[in-house]
């Protein structure tokens, strides 16, 4: 039989000592092994440190986790096409709805309604129509902004080319061609940033102390309560009369592998771009005194009059209301210099509606009536429809 001498590693014997369990202390021998709680420190910080970035030209606002804010585009290197007034669209009017077809557009309102009677719809005799056409404005700024960040993944063989050679700035480096006016987004991997650094998390081992025993590998015994008893001199099965059993979370090795690092022991840190297409959109509705709610009119369509798309609009002149013409010098110009601060302007398009609002003032029972019709898809607002009931589920 081979004897241990007095310099024999005990951690050739039991997995749980050293590193992997570095609360474990071994027990005489036998005696039961005894546990003290590891120290609070060895979990490792849960962010990486400022110090594990290195510092790229053109990169330098670059953070972990982003924050870093967009960044603003470069200068153009040839001049921008400037911007042209759009198409005269000389008529600026629609027809009134017809009387039928305001009064089949109310039966269908009151008969969507399950306490609504449909006799007012039906048998209303309708006295007046008014038409209150409205303008709605709209302006679409598409853009591209860029934005950066550090990011980290476990270390498994992938190229490490930081300063090989400079890093392409953040505009210079391609991206794929968008859909004008759709939101969209792309992330890419910055060339010549990548660098590897020990894992923050696990201090370069590869696994941290289990949470769940806090690093001891075994907990108190449920069963017994630690005792190694149960019923008087009865030794507990569970544990085998040790008080304690090992732990379920990391099958009593006292640790578990690194989540940040996979338990490789290195991160490959680099940078990411965020490439961001949005379309920038504000509408404009015409204030009318009809009565009717202009939130209404949000989710209603109208008549295409003017439609003009460029990289960067004229604003719409010979419109006969001067209040959208106002709207558009006034949105066209908060755009261009609201966006083009962070972002770079692709493409700009502006149109212009007009919804069909017709009031009709009907007369049922003696009594007059208001109703209004709105919209191509002829919805009806009736605040004050006369013939409603409560109902009662039973």
């Amino acid at each position: 039989m081979q004897h241990m001498g007095v310099g024999y590693d005990k951690s050739h014997q039991n997995p749980n000592y050293g590193v992997a369990n570095p609360g474990y202390l071994p027990a005489a021998e036998g005696g039961a092994a005894m546990f003290a709680p590891p120290a609070a420190d060895f979990q490792g910080p849960s962010a990486p440190p400022a110090s594990m970035f290195d510092s790229v030209p053109g990169y330098e606002g670059t953070v972990a986790g982003g924050g870093g804010g967009f960044l603003p585009p470069p200068m153009p290197a040839y001049p921008v096409p400037q911007p042209e007034p759009g198409p005269h669209q000389p008529h600026w009017n629609i027809p009134s709805i017809s009387e039928d077809t305001a009064r089949d557009a109310f039966v269908l309102f009151a008969s969507s309604k399950c306490c609504y009677s449909a006799a007012p719809a039906k048998d209303g005799v309708i006295t007046s129509m008014d038409a209150f056409n409205t303008y709605r404005y709209r302006l679409e700024t598409f853009t591209e902004s860029r934005s950066t960040e550090w990011k980290q993944d476990p270390y498994h063989g992938q190229p490490v080319d930081a300063f090989a050679q400079p890093p392409p700035g953040p505009w210079d480096i391609p991206a794929k061609s968008p859909t004008f006016f759709v939101d969209d987004k792309q992330v890419i991997k910055v060339p010549n940033t990548s660098s590897l650094k020990g894992c923050h998390a696990c201090v370069g081992m590869g696994r941290k102390p289990c949470k769940d025993c806090v690093g001891a590998g075994n907990k108190v015994c449920w069963v017994c309560n630690g005792s190694g008893f149960r019923h008087g001199d009865d030794r507990c099965d569970r544990c085998s009369g040790r008080g304690r059993e090992n732990c379920s979370h990391c099958h009593g090795q006292g640790s578990k592998q690194c989540d940040t690092c996979h338990g490789k022991q290195q991160l490959l840190v680099y940078i990411n771009v965020t490439v961001k297409w949005t379309n920038n959109t504000d509408n404009y509705v015409v204030e009318q005194s009809s009565g009717l709610q202009l939130d209404n009119l949000s989710n209603v369509s109208g008549k295409e009059l003017f439609k003009d798309t460029q990289y960067m609009v004229y604003p719409v002149t010979g419109l006969p209301d001067v209040t959208v013409v106002n709207a558009a010098q006034r949105l066209v110009r908060e755009h261009q210099n609201k966006f083009c601060q962070n972002s770079r302007i692709l493409q700009q398009r502006q149109t212009i509606e007009l919804i069909p609002v017709t009031k009709v003032t009907y007369s049922w029972k003696g009594k007059s009536h208001v109703y209004f019709v709105y919209g191509n898809e002829f919805r009806v607002s009736a605040d004050n429809y006369p013939a409603t009931c409560c109902c009662t589920v039973m």
